[in-house]
This record gives structure tokens, sequence and C-alpha cells, in this order.
């Protein structure tokens, strides 16, 4: 095979391997010695291109090769019945070898912590030491901790000690983000180290940050300035605002535009730019330079910004506006509007901004055609608008679809209803490529209205159904087949079922569907040929795909001992597992695994999703020391983190330091409570001698330990610094919460007992609430709602300040009281605010009086309303904005889907008659915030239409007290709408007949042009 052969070969094997399922990616079972590595190279030009699952096969493949042609022995599963003449390879088999690491390559990172030890110890230093290794973890991106703290293990022996080790940290590559028993480094390996750590993702894993703040200490103990910039990277961002170095325009040019500053930062940055001229109006060109700050600018320079000397730079405005608050873009908009044409402007703008322009200003923007959508991403409300008017104007038909994208999030059931039978094919083919675009509801209705068009060619079509018009159905609209018809399937399309479901996203079935366990028992049926689950193997289990999740503990029970240990480990991969089924899942994993307090880190790491699903289970897990970091790596696979886990995390971060300092002090002999002090002169505002715990000896029962926050743990813990006791927050020393106010500012849920011993530490450090400055203000976030009503008023806030702190659990008399202040500080009436500012209020605009909000300017409430989403107000301020909402817009029977979801929780303004009088076709459309805030009363007034249009993610947001206000069948409409069970009258069109779809064509082809690959490779 020549060269462009090969690449050719390439080109279409990475075509064949994205998307792909594991379990068809057939690599030859026996090629010839020669082949192996020609294959693996191939493979490793795949790479970035492969998926989890995938790079395990061939690591996987790789040692069955390797061991079969070196060793003579197998790896294989004693299942598999191909090799049975060959002999079981021993534990104890050296197959690692140096060719073994560098055919593996950057595929290594799926390697099992036991294959390391696999390696000879001159092989693994070998690598280490070469070009190859270097090279190989250049791909990779995450480690498993276990697997990357072995490796570590392994290359630490490479060497005399920690600290010759040391001097090779800058060949770690990703197995950086898992070292963490630095010594004291120079601060020039401080500096390498450093380097490794910039691109370690640290957004979860707090104890990266951690070391990155110790390295800088280092690295600028022996620098100036000037060199910060270069030395420290992206880690700059680390600093304390006061720390910051002075950085010239040119510096921010260099740092690029995705530098993730505090508000802190940006505070001090944009001060330092502007000066004294808080208001100064900037040239475009000086808006481009500064686009890596531009989020931190005052709303009144944005409102200067001319849109001739910056809307030809289409990539600056982007990164200008990329991390720009809802305020900050309203504000940048009203620049942009004075001096160009609406519709020039609309088709220039991209990103944040363009999601920004209110209905009102689309509206005359005359868009008129496809070709003024496409390429953008267009709001919820603006894609409502959107499709209506494409629809209204005809231009919604065969072959457009597609052309769509973000827009399809404004399709309604109407539009699919009436889609002539002709173009169902073409649209159902549109949404399943592009499903991110999607909800429940469209996804329902676009299943229910193909499913109707194949009906119409044959009534019992999906009985006599064939394979090949299985495979013609998109697998997203398949899993919506009801129950009956899912039962009826033949036999004979088995084979085409499951690989529809081995690759099929049930991420918009309804969680409580008929159809998952429809699915999931078909899918067992097609398997198991009948009912004896016992015969199932791994191979056959991989097959469900995603249906594997819906599987009970009791079907589970059936299965090989084999069988249940793997399933069990890929079902720790699942997105969701039933509520119903998790108490019996857990029971199940602590028999076939034993007790958490037996594991391993490598077992945590492969089944810890599941013990995570329970609150009881997580705070029992024991306080092991690979722990912390294990769960910081679960984190990253789990859809939502429970309390549950905050609060371990926490104890694991508290505790590990309390024992720290318990054997620092047992060392030193010293018992006394003198790091909590802090350190003022510490570089990025941690102490020096960080502890989290005082001592003290009692007479009669050894020592105590009592927990002091302090500035290294408060850092670590960010948002959990929420379970801090009061009576321990109270031992904080005034310098520990000068250091990290803002980092303690962040969390939004504070008790009122931590919030009275935190705004008084505000006031100890920081003097009176009058006295204190808006830079300081704006430092303390949430520890503010601390002060009384009174001190609250005299705040000094900005506008632009106010988002910032809207995530706070305010009391209602609480934004009264902001309000207040902020008009005062500002020179600020009801009656001057424009939309900017309406915007830049947020949710302190609850704050009104009655009065005042019949005082806002109504076209100014037309323009920021859009943007004013996630309000949180009384039912009374609700109900008056909503009143501002009728005189703006018309009555509520009048409002359309855009124009629903642009009102968002207003809508829960609405008395009884207004929300009867919605058509049910907008009720897809409110926001799921909305819901639990229509009092029950009101809510009760919604007809069973209504009800069951909201669809399932909105229904599940139904509170139990509105629930108890409804009939049994308001109830009944409810859970159809739950389940997505609701029936659709369908409108007969003329009918057309389908053709292969991409899809199936793809499903046929990628399998067969992967193996194809290989068998040319042998």
């Amino acid at each position: 095979m020549d060269s462009d052969d090969y690449d050719a070969l390439l080109w279409a094997a990475k075509s064949a391997v994205q998307g792909m399922p594991s379990t068809r990616m057939n690599l030859p079972i026996k090629p010839a010695r020669k082949r192996v590595k020609m294959i693996l190279k191939m493979l490793l030009k795949l790479y970035e291109s492969t998926s989890e699952a995938q790079r395990t096969k061939v690591v996987q493949w790789a040692k069955q090769q390797i061991t079969e042609n070196d060793f003579n022995c197998t790896m294989r599963p004693s299942s598999d019945s191909r090799l049975k003449l060959m002999q079981r390879c021993k534990p104890s088999v050296k197959w690692l070898s140096m060719d073994a690491l560098i055919m593996i390559g950057p595929y290594l990172s799926h390697l099992q912590p036991k294959d390391v030890d696999s390696s000879p110890n001159e092989k693994l230093c070998e690598f280490y030491n070469s070009t190859k290794f270097k090279s190989a973890l250049k791909m990779v991106t995450k480690m498993n901790p276990s697997l990357a703290k072995r490796f570590i293990g392994r290359f630490q022996e490479c060497f005399s000690g920690k600290r010759e080790f040391a001097e090779h940290l800058d060949k770690l590559g990703a197995l950086a983000c898992h070292y963490d028993a630095a010594p004291d480094l120079s601060p020039d390996l401080s500096r390498k180290l450093l380097s490794e750590l910039n691109k370690c993702d640290d957004r979860d894993n707090p104890r990266i940050k951690m070391m990155k703040k110790r390295l800088i200490k280092a690295v600028m103990s022996n620098s100036n300035a000037t060199q910060a910039l270069q030395e420290l990277g992206s880690s700059v961002t680390l600093l304390s605002p006061s720390h910051l170095p002075p950085l010239s325009v040119n510096d921010l040019k260099i740092l690029g535009s995705t530098m993730p500053w505090t508000q802190g930062q940006l505070r001090a940055l944009v001060k330092k730019q502007l000066g004294h001229g808080k208001c100064k109006k900037l040239l475009g060109e000086e808006l481009v330079a500064l686009q890596s700050v531009a989020a931190g600018l005052p709303s009144c320079v944005l409102k200067l910004v001319k849109s001739k000397e910056i809307l030809h730079d289409a990539e600056a405005l982007k990164n200008i506006s990329k991390q720009m608050k809802k305020g900050q873009l309203k504000a940048m908009l009203q620049g942009l509007w004075k001096d160009v044409d609406p519709s020039e402007l609309v088709q220039k703008l991209a990103g944040p901004l363009l999601r920004r322009v209110s209905l009102i200003k689309l509206a005359k923007a005359n868009i008129t055609s496809l070709d003024q959508l496409e390429n953008k991403t267009w709001s919820r409300s603006q894609a409502a608008y959107l499709a209506k008017k494409m629809y209204d104007l005809k231009h919604l038909h065969d072959g457009t679809y597609r052309r769509l994208h973000s827009v399809l999030q404004g399709i309604t059931c109407k539009m699919i209803e009436k889609v002539a039978d002709s173009d169902v094919q073409d649209m159902s083919q549109a949404l399943a490529e592009t499903p991110q675009w999607l909800s429940k509801v469209q996804a329902g209705c676009a299943a229910r209205k193909f499913f109707w068009t194949l009906e119409k060619k044959r009534a019992d079509y999906f009985k006599s159904i064939s394979g090949k018009e299985i495979d013609e159905i998109p697998t997203l609209l398949l899993v919506h087949l009801n129950p009956q018809k899912v039962k009826d399937l033949p036999d004979s399309v088995c084979p085409d079922f499951l690989e529809k479901m081995e690759e099929a996203n049930l991420n918009l079935l309804p969680l409580r569907g008929p159809s998952r366990p429809a699915l999931t028992k078909r899918a067992l049926l097609c398997l198991a040929n009948g009912t004896d689950l016992s015969k199932l193997t791994t191979e056959d289990l991989s097959r469900l795909g995603p249906l594997l999740c819906e599987l009970q503990p009791s079907q589970l029970r059936l299965m090989a001992p084999d069988v249940l240990a793997s399933s069990l480990r890929a079902m720790a991969s699942c997105v969701h597992i039933p509520q119903r089924h998790r108490a019996d899942l857990i029971r199940l994993v602590y028999q076939t695994f034993g007790n958490t307090s037996d594991w391993s880190d490598e077992t945590m790491e492969e089944l810890g999703p599941l013990i995570l699903l329970d609150d009881d289970a997580t705070s029992a897990l024991p306080n092991k020391p690979w722990m912390k970091d294990v769960l910081y790596f679960l984190k990253l696979r789990l859809p939502r983190i429970s309390n549950a886990l905050k609060k371990k995390i926490f104890n694991l971060i508290t505790n590990s330091a309390n024992a720290a300092l318990t054997t620092s002090s047992d060392n030193s002999t010293s018992y006394g409570n003198n790091s909590s002090s802090g350190n003022s002169g510490s570089i990025n505002g941690t102490d020096s001698n960080a502890t989290v715990s005082g001592r003290s000896r009692s007479s009669n029962s050894g020592t105590i330990s009592t927990k002091v926050p302090t500035a290294e743990v408060i850092e670590e813990l960010g948002q959990g610094n929420v379970y801090w006791t009061f009576a321990e927050l109270d031992r904080m020393s005034t310098q520990t919460f000068l250091d990290t106010e803002e980092t303690l500012g962040i969390v939004s849920d504070y008790s009122t007992d931590q919030l009275a011993v935190l705004s008084r530490k505000a006031t100890e450090a920081l003097g009176p609430v009058s006295n204190m400055t808006e830079s300081a203000v704006s430092q303390l976030g949430c520890v503010i709602q601390g002060f009384s009503n009174a001190d609250l008023e005299k705040l000094a806030l900005s506008l632009d300040a106010l988002e910032d702190i809207a995530h706070c659990g305010w009391k209602e008399s609480q934004m009264e009281a902001l309000w207040k202040g902020v008009a005062k500080y500002n020179n600020l009436t009801a009656q001057q605010l424009g939309a900017a500012e309406m915007v830049a209020l947020s949710r302190f605009i609850c704050g009104l009086n009655a009065s005042e909000i019949g005082q806002l300017n109504v076209d100014a409430f037309k323009d920021a309303v859009g943007s004013m989403e996630g309000l949180q107000c009384s039912f009374q301020a609700t109900q008056q904005l909503k009143r501002l909402a009728v005189l703006a817009f018309g009555e509520p029977r009048t409002w359309t889907e855009a124009r629903v979801a642009d009102l968002d929780n207003i809508i829960a303004g609405l008395d009884a008659n207004e929300l009867a009088s919605l058509d049910p076709s907008v009720l897809p459309f409110l926001s799921q915030s909305c819901i639990p805030l229509i009092p029950p009363s009101n809510f009760a007034a919604l007809s069973g239409a209504q009800l069951e249009a909201l669809g399932p993610d909105n229904a599940a947001t139904v509170t139990s007290q509105q629930r108890a206000a409804l009939t049994d069948e308001q109830l009944a409409s409810l859970e159809n709408a739950i389940t997505g069970s609701r029936a659709q009258k369908q409108t007969p069109e003329q009918s057309g007949a389908p053709s292969l779809s991409v899809e199936g064509i793809s499903a046929f082809m990628k399998p067969l042009l992967f193996l194809l690959t290989g068998f040319l490779l042998l």
C-alpha cells in the first residue's frame, strides 16, 4: 500500500470510527504479527476521534495481541472459545515492554493500574526518559487518578529520591495533574511544574489550583513584575487583585481573550486601564485591545461604543461579549443600535450579543429568508419568533429543515402536525441530526407524526416491519414508539432493533415514559431469545446501549456473576438510573463488590457514581487518603452534585488539614492557635502557614481538635464553605477573612447565623458599612446579606455590581433596601431606568414598589424583558410586572410562544382567568423556573389540555401544593404530560415515500468500513 492509499484509508477510518459504538469497532482477531504495529499506528492517528469506550477496547486488543504473539499466552476472557488451546497468561508476565508502550502511545491513558506493574523497571524508566513518552502524553487530556498515581509511583523509582525526580517534572504531561507530593521546589523547577499544571482542567479540582498557588509564590519570589506574565502564563489569574503585576494593553493581548479572570481582578485591571475616567469613551481599536478584560468594563463605557468602529471585526466582537453580564450586553447593544440599520446589525452580531437582541428589535431587522438565519445561535424566544415567521412565509418545506439548526427550538407541535407527508422524512432527519436544539415535547410530536405517516402506508406497519424499514426510522424517534407497538415488533428485526438501541440517545425520552421499560423488555427478549437472562454474556449486555441503565436490579440478579459485575461497572456511566431502582441497585453493588470501606481507589473510580446516587451511602464513604481526589474526578461524570457529596468533600478537606496540623503540632510540641492570624504579605492571598484547626489540652482527655477556617482551606473549599458552623467561622482571623473575602462571597446559601458572623467579620476588617468603598462592597459578594436593611441602603453599589450578587438568597425586604441604596448611590429613579438599567438591576427590580413599577418606561421594558429571565419576586411584585407586560404586549390570550418564552417568570403573575386564556400551544414554552412560582389556586385554573401541553420537563416541576389543588381529571392530564403519553390529533396531508435515511446508510456503512480497514492492514 502506498502513502496515498494509506492516507485515503486513514481518512475513511476516521470518518467511520466517529460515533460508532465500541462493540461495532471490529478489530482483527488474529492478525499477522507484523500487521499489529501497522494497525496500532493507524489507531494512533485516530486517537482524538475515538470515544473512551473505543480507547479501552484498543488497549485490550493491543494487550491480547502482544501477549499472544510474544508470550504465547492469552488474556482473553476464559469464555472466549476462539483460543481454548492457548494457556492463560500468569499475572506476573511483563508484557508492557518499551515497544509495547511506544505502540500504544496515548492509549496508555486507558490501561488498568495493574498493567503498569507489567512493565519491567528498566523499560519503563527508558520510556519515561525518551521523547516518545512526552509525545504520547501530548494527546492525553485526562487520566483516572489511580492509574496516574501508579505511573508516577513507578517513575519515581527510576530516581534516587523525590528531589531527583523533581528535576524531571517537566516531562509529566497530563500526569502532573495528579502529582501532589512536590517538595519545596526551586523557582526554576516551580516554573516548569507550573507550566505543566497550566494544561490541567482545575475547574472541579481545587487541589490543582492550590498547588498552582504554592508554585506561584515560589516563582514570584525570584521574578520581577515584568517577568511574571511570561512565567505564570494563565496562572496569573490565581493572584489576588492586589498582587497582580502591572499589565499593559500589550500584555493583555498576549494573554488572549479566554482568561478566567475573577470579578475582583477584572475590576482592578479595568481601573488601571481607564484611570480616573470611569465612563471615558473608548475607540473601537481601544476596545478590541481590551477584549480580554471587557467583562469588567462599566456599562456607561459600553453605551458609547459605535458600531462603525467595531462591527467589522466579528472575532473581536465575539470575544468581547463572551464573558459579559446581561446588563453589559444590553448596554453595548444600546450603543450599537444608534448608527446602523437594524438588519445589518443583526446579520453582523453573533454569540451572547445576538441572543440579547429583543423581539421588538428583531422584528425591525426584516428577516425574511433562511439565508439570514443560518450560522447563528438564537435564543429560545428568538427561535420561536423566527420559526413562526418562516412558517408563515411558507419557507418550511422539504430540504429546508436542515438549515434551521438553533431555530428548531421554536418549532411547535402545530407546525409539525401540518408538515406534508412528503416532507416528514426530511423534517424527521433534520431533527435527529440536531437533537441539542430539541425539547422532549418536540421529539414526541415529531415521532407521532412520523409513525402516523408510516401507518398510512400499512395499518400493521410495525407488526410487519422489515429490517430495512426499521433502519430508515431515525433512532431519536424510534425510541418514542408506544409500548404496544414495541411489543409487536417481529423477531426478524431484532438485529436491526438492537443496533438502533445500542446507539440510541434517550435524553429526549421522558424519564417516566412507558417506552423506556417497553424498549428494555423487547431488547432483552431479542438478546435472550426468551426469558433466560442467565445465558446472557457481557457482549450481549453491551448491545443494550443506554437501555442497560433501565434494567431492574431483579433482572440483574438473574445474570451470571461475571456478567453482573461487568454490567454494574458499565452502569456507573449511566446518565440516568430510575429512582425506583436505586436503593436495590446499591444493595446489589455491596453484595457483588463488598463494602466501600474495603474498596481500592480503582474500584471507587469504577463504581463510585452508583454509590453517589444515595446520600447515606455517600456520607458513609471511608475517609481514605485517596478519596478526595477520586471524588473530584467523579464529579466530572455526575449529572448532578448532591449536597451529601459536597458535605463529604468538605469533611475530607477539613479533616485532612486537621490531621496535617496535628502531625505538625506533635512534631513541634506546639499547641497554640498561631496559624489563623494569616499573612498579609501572601502573594496569592493565602496564609503562609495555613491550618484548619486550633488545639487545646484537656486535663483528663488528651487533645480536643476544633476546626478553624484558614485561607488555604477556604480557597480549596470554594462553595463548600457553606458547611462551616457559625462557631467555626467565628474562629477565623480578621486577616484570613480579608485574604479570602471574594471566595467566601460566592456562597449563596449561608444560614442567618453564618451571615451574622461573616458580616461582623466584614465590619471588623473593613470598618463601618457607610465607609466601605464600591470595590470593597463588590468583593464581599453574598456576605452583604448579613447586613441590616438600614446598612444595605448605605452600601456603595453600582448597577453593574448587582448581577454578581443576584444569585444570593435575598429576602423581599432586603431587595427593597438594596434598590433604595442603589438608586441613591447612582442617583437614579424608576422613571430614568432604560432597558440596560432594567436588565442590570436583575432580580432587584423586585425591590421596586407598585408605584415605581408603574412608572417604568414601557418601551424600555419591551426591549429589556427578554434579558430579565430568572426573576424571583414576591407574587405581588410579579403581578405588578405582569400588569406592565399586559400594557406592553396586550392581553395574555394573544401571547405567542415567543412572547411567553420572553416573559419567563413574569408569567407567574397571571391570575387564574389569564392563565386559563393561554393557548395550550404556548405552554411548552414556559420556563421550568416559572411553574413553581404560580400560586396553587391560580395553577388549578389550567385545563386538562393545557396541563398535557406542559410537557415532561415542565410538568415535573409542579409542586406538591399545586398538585393538591388539582382535580383527579387534571392530575391524570398532568401525569400524561410527565410520561409524554398525551394523544396528538393528526391532520392528514399528502403522503410521501421515504428514502433510505442518512442515519440508516451511516449505521450500515461505518462498521463495514472499519472492518474493511482492518482487513486491508492484515
